[in-house]
């Protein structure tokens, strides 16, 4: 997606080899144009395979799987880190590493929200390593809902998450592939 990758040119940071920060339009603000653009175009992408839900992980896809939901007209849910006081406790749960925040976290899905007859498309900001994807396959898995595929904003292509989970037979939808962050400069592919 040509859009989003001229955003990330003009704000991108590389922090690291394995790092990027895209803060202004992903991971702290959100570019409501460019959000609406990236969930048109999932939605395109996903439209034919007769979606029921779109699935995120709090809380940097919620504005993405929004955007998707919004224009195929089906129910977003998000997978919550931490429990609260008024959570249902009847939940699909998970224990999942962050790559990003470099801890292991609990997500979460109310049985309320999942179920069998749902078919799913899983939204997110980013894959690097996908544990938090494979994390939420799992869940979907369990409720007995049909997996239709991922929809990925930025794939980092170097690291193995995208990869091992279209080896897994599963459909990966990346809008952007980040090849390379080496040097400090950002390689699409």
């Amino acid at each position: 997606m040509e859009l989003l990758k001229q955003r990330i040119r003009e704000i991108g940071t590389v922090v690291s080899g394995e790092v990027i920060k895209l803060d202004a339009i992903l991971n702290h603000a959100v570019d409501p144009a460019l959000t609406t653009a990236m969930g048109k175009e999932f939605a395109r992408l996903y439209r034919e395979e007769r979606v029921t839900k779109v699935l995120t992980i709090e809380s940097s896809g919620i504005p993405i799987a929004f955007a998707v939901a919004q224009e195929l007209n089906v129910p977003m849910v998000f997978a919550r880190r931490k429990k609260t006081l008024n959570m249902d406790t009847d939940t699909y749960s998970e224990r999942v590493p962050s790559f990003t925040k470099g801890i292991v976290t609990d997500i979460m899905v109310s049985k309320e929200f999942l179920n069998e007859t749902d078919r799913v498309v899983l939204i997110d900001d980013f894959i690097a390593n996908g544990d938090a994807a494979r994390g939420l396959i799992r869940i979907i898995r369990r409720s007995g809902a049909t997996l239709l595929g991922l929809g990925i904003a930025v794939e980092k292509s170097f690291q193995a998450g995208g990869r091992t989970i279209r080896e897994a037979g599963i459909r990966v939808e990346s809008l952007v592939k980040i090849a390379s962050l080496a040097n400090g400069q950002i390689e699409f592919e």
